[in-house]
């Protein structure tokens, strides 16, 4: 029987499958959990670390930038420059952390860019940080208050070579774009995370109809073993009760009835064999011998009478092939239970099986047996046989009703579709 896949590793996306390291490690944590360190903390890929010392390369180089024009400021001191580089190089140094405390470094730059230039391109790591690792509300109130330091910082320190609104303007559309960026940058995860969800989900809904499949088939072949092996099993019980309350019966007789039981023993551990071949190959019972049609009801009939009972079939189908195979299949199903019911608890009665119809009017059944003589035998488990009947019918789209006639006999019929 097939299994619902759980493993997440198995939702991963092919392409990476087997290249872990060009993914970052938030993706890597979440697509495979057992590379998370054993402190709660994922380990970093070979990509996390060359993006961590691009963005620590790029924010020492923007520092070294704006300390070589520190002393064009007319403004700044000398020690008020060396602190400013100071503070750069610390802020430089904390890009380090920025993945492991996204919020509290964004927070902690917002009045470092207030006073050292030289931590310019820590503050946009930071910013580029938290849009990538944090939901939107996180960067519109720190993305928000940094921008709205930014005139107040180059109030404090204008350029030397550009105006205000020129440096005001720059500085924001450099912050507009990192946090663009880094939520361009979320958004690709979040999108990959979903196609992985929704594979998952449709691995688990393919998994789950194929079990419901295989359900339903298995319980088709319970049925068709109930069928078949009812008949078998029915005629072995009534020839061996024969042999076993007429000792005076002829050899002649005592042949029949020893040939039938032989017959009808091969018969059935032929069926068992085949139907507990197709529960072991998980297939559906097309897979193995050709099932009867409407055309085998002269068989199955010729073989009750060699059993014994008094069957008389009735067809108003002139040509039973041309009745389509799984209609034929049902009433030849519904009229060999039929058979068995009457033999089990109306031993000894005249049985009539009639058949008739035409394409577009339906196919009608009908196996009426004779009242009984003397008591009814009660057979363990009677009714069964019917219920299934029943199911049978209306999920091939008839009906079928049983039930006393008023001679005191009883009838089974069913009306199935014939297109």
């Amino acid at each position: 029987m097939s299994t619902v896949n759980t493993d997440k590793q198995a939702t991963a996306p092919p392409a990476f499958a087997k290249r872990r390291w060009v993914l970052p490690a938030a993706l890597v944590e979440d697509l495979y959990p057992e590379s998370r360190r054993p402190g709660g903390r994922p380990r970093r890929t070979a990509r996390d670390w060359v993006v961590d010392f691009a963005c620590f390369l790029l924010a020492v180089t923007i520092g070294l930038l704006a300390a070589d024009v520190l002393d064009e400021e007319p403004n700044l001191s000398p020690a008020m420059a060396v602190a400013d580089q100071v503070i750069g190089a610390l802020a430089c140094a904390a890009v380090w952390l920025r993945r492991r405390w996204p919020v509290g470094l964004a927070v902690a730059m917002l009045p470092v860019s207030l006073v050292s230039a030289t931590a310019g391109g820590a503050v946009l790591a930071s910013l580029f940080t938290l849009a990538v690792h944090r939901p939107f509300r996180y960067v519109a109130w720190i993305g928000g208050a940094s921008l709205a330091l930014a005139p107040l910082y180059y109030w404090m320190r204008p350029e030397p070579e550009l105006p205000y609104l020129a440096s005001l303007l720059i500085a924001t559309l450099l912050a507009v774009t990192v946090l663009g960026w880094g939520l361009l940058v979320r958004s690709k995860r979040q999108l990959l995370l979903s196609l992985r969800d929704r594979a998952r989900h449709a691995e688990a809904e393919a998994g789950l109809r194929a079990e419901q499949a295989q359900r339903l088939a298995r319980e088709a072949i319970a049925r068709e073993m109930h069928d078949v092996l009812a008949h078998r099993l029915t005629l072995l019980s009534v020839h061996a009760g024969a042999l076993e309350f007429r000792p005076d019966a002829s050899r002649e007789e005592v042949a029949r009835a020893a040939g039938v039981i032989r017959e009808s023993a091969h018969e059935a551990l032929q069926d068992l064999r085949e139907i507990i071949g197709v529960l072991r190959a998980g297939e559906s019972d097309d897979a193995g011998r050709p099932q009867p049609t409407l055309g085998a009801l002269d068989a199955l009939v010729a073989e009750c009478r060699r059993a014994g009972m008094k069957v008389t079939l009735a067809s108003g189908v002139p040509d039973p092939a041309a009745v389509p195979a799984s209609v034929g299949r049902t009433a030849y199903r519904i009229a060999q239970e039929a058979l068995t019911n009457a033999r089990k608890h109306a031993p000894g009665t005249k049985v009539t099986v009639s058949v008739a119809g035409a394409p577009g009017d339906g196919l009608a059944l009908s196996v009426r047996n004779t009242p009984p003589e003397g008591d009814v035998p009660h057979v363990p488990g009677s009714g069964q046989g019917l219920i299934g009947l029943t199911e049978r019918a209306t999920l091939a789209g008839g009906a079928l009703d049983h039930g006393p006639t008023p001679e005191g006999g009883f009838e089974v019929r069913a009306r199935l579709p014939w297109g």
